[in-house]
């Protein structure tokens, strides 16, 4: 992919976790002008919004829009409907499970192109990973692939070629011990993140749901701090760098 100008417009989703605060930061150093956009779209996990004003103002966004999309009228997830959330499964790549969002990734990315049409940028950054993730069929490399094309396809901007769209996805191939490095590296401020799925009221991490156990595997990993505070954590989990208490 050709390197951008200096200054050119990016999308960049941004939902408040550790890998979209570090695509985000990825963005920044590629030297794009980031826009980030987020979703409050019925998710209970929903403190994953504040997360992401934080996040983009300490990161340097250009801009940061939120915008309503409630999925809970379609439901079918853990995340959008009153099913609980699994915990402490022992083979994440085992199936597509119920946290799984239909279409979300699609969804998304169906926003993002609309505002990246608008503010005449070719680039749309997201932070999927086909390496340490939960199965999910909209995070792999064949999907991004074929929403590229999508793109080109559906927008006056691709057909008429003004604009020829890239979903950038440089966390793709990275394990999470990898991401939480290049995150460091970049001064992603991790105490901001929020990865879990099911947070205490006072917006402590489980330690149990997919989310918590991939990033206590990647801070484990990386050999650095979590900086977030967690109810519990299972032996099996447990890291060996200390945690927030």
């Amino acid at each position: 992919m050709s390197s951008p100008s200096r200054g050119d417009p990016a999308v960049v989703l941004l939902s408040g976790g550790l890998d979209s605060a570090t695509t985000l930061a990825v963005a920044r150093r590629d030297g794009f002008s980031t826009h980030a956009l987020t979703f409050r779209y019925g998710q209970r996990h929903a403190r994953e919004v504040e997360a992401a004003a934080r996040l983009a103002a300490e990161l340097g966004a250009a801009e940061h829009r939120v915008v309503d999309v409630d999925l809970r009228a379609i439901g079918g997830s853990a995340l959008t409907a009153d099913i609980p959330v699994p915990k402490d499964r022992g083979d994440l790549a085992a199936g597509v499970p119920v946290t799984y969002v239909p279409a979300r990734n699609t969804i998304f990315l169906s926003f993002a192109l609309a505002w990246a049409e608008v503010l005449g940028a070719s680039d749309i950054y997201l932070g999927v990973n086909a390496i340490d993730f939960s199965g999910y069929p909209d995070c792999r490399p064949e999907y991004i692939a074929a929403f590229e094309r999508l793109a080109t396809l559906a927008t006056r901007a691709g057909v008429e070629k003004r604009l020829g769209f890239r979903v950038r996805v440089p966390l793709i191939r990275l394990t999470k011990g990898e991401i939480v490095r290049l995150g460091a590296s970049l001064g992603v401020p991790f105490a901001l993140t929020t990865s879990c799925y099911d947070p205490a009221a006072d917006g402590a991490a489980c330690g149990h749901c997919d989310a918590c156990v991939l990033r206590l595997r990647g801070f484990a990993e990386a050999g650095i701090p979590d900086p977030i505070s967690y109810v519990s954590v299972p032996p099996s989990h447990r890291p060996t760098v200390p945690l927030v208490p």
